[in-house]
């Protein structure tokens, strides 16, 4: 495979930087609304089963889901915490 200059030229200018967030990928606001979509849904279907309008494997599923998303978010909580104190333990 043969690349031109030019070609290869073109491709590095219309390549956006790994630092620039693109347009469609928003991971902080796709992550933080799947999370809260998640706690949600696990609520209206404690909700629900409390008054009997849900099933008990719904409502265990759900629970396991919020369970995971919680852990997942508590996680990435702790790896930020640790790398920021990284970061202070640094000479300076």
């Amino acid at each position: 495979m043969s690349i031109s200059p030019i070609n290869a030229a073109h491709l590095y200018a219309s390549a956006r930087p790994a630092t620039e967030p693109s347009a469609k990928d928003n991971s902080s606001q796709s992550f933080a609304s799947a999370m809260v979509e998640t706690l949600k849904s696990g609520e209206d279907t404690a909700k629900a089963a409390l008054t009997g309008n849900a099933d008990m494997p719904a409502l265990v599923e759900a629970m396991a889901r919020t369970e995971l998303a919680v852990e997942t978010a508590v996680t990435i909580r702790d790896k930020v915490v640790e790398a920021y104190q990284e970061i202070l333990r640094m000479p300076v």
